[in-house]
């Protein structure tokens, strides 16, 4: 398979008022705006695209209409404590308060307007423990 591009789309109750808190909150511009699809892509890098979905479209199969959840979203960025603190100031719901992983990250995580978890990392050195577990490739610096 030969893919060209991946993205997640995230069904929400509110598409608009969705769409609105990534692009004030993580610097998306929309791309494709309907009243029941909107898509996104970052301001600062085209390859990172995202979406966001009525969750009662006819598009979903029936059976999954309406459901939300089971989705943590990561962002990466280069400075995570200043992505902290202007979304702290801004009023942001954080779930866990920034620190330090073994495995490898530093982070928080906060709420979407859904309830979505959406994880802001950095990657930093690892503890011996779990730098063995990384392909030399993958390694954080």
């Amino acid at each position: 398979m030969h893919l060209t591009s991946f993205y997640p789309v995230v069904m929400t109750d509110s598409v608009t008022s969705s769409a609105a808190f990534y692009v004030e909150n993580f610097d998306f511009q929309v791309l494709f705006d309907s009243d029941w699809y909107i898509h996104l892509q970052s301001s600062t890098n085209p390859a990172i695209n995202f979406a966001l979905l009525d969750k009662t479209h006819h598009t979903i199969p029936e059976v999954h209409r309406g459901q939300i959840g089971g989705v943590l979203l990561s962002f990466e960025v280069e400075d995570v404590d200043a992505q902290y603190e202007r979304l702290k100031s801004a009023g942001a719901r954080i779930v866990l308060d920034i620190r330090d992983e073994d495995f490898g990250q530093r982070h928080f995580i906060i709420t979407d307007p859904n309830g979505i978890l959406i994880d802001v990392i950095k990657p930093i050195p690892p503890s011996a423990e779990f730098a063995a577990q990384y392909a030399p490739e993958a390694l954080p610096q």
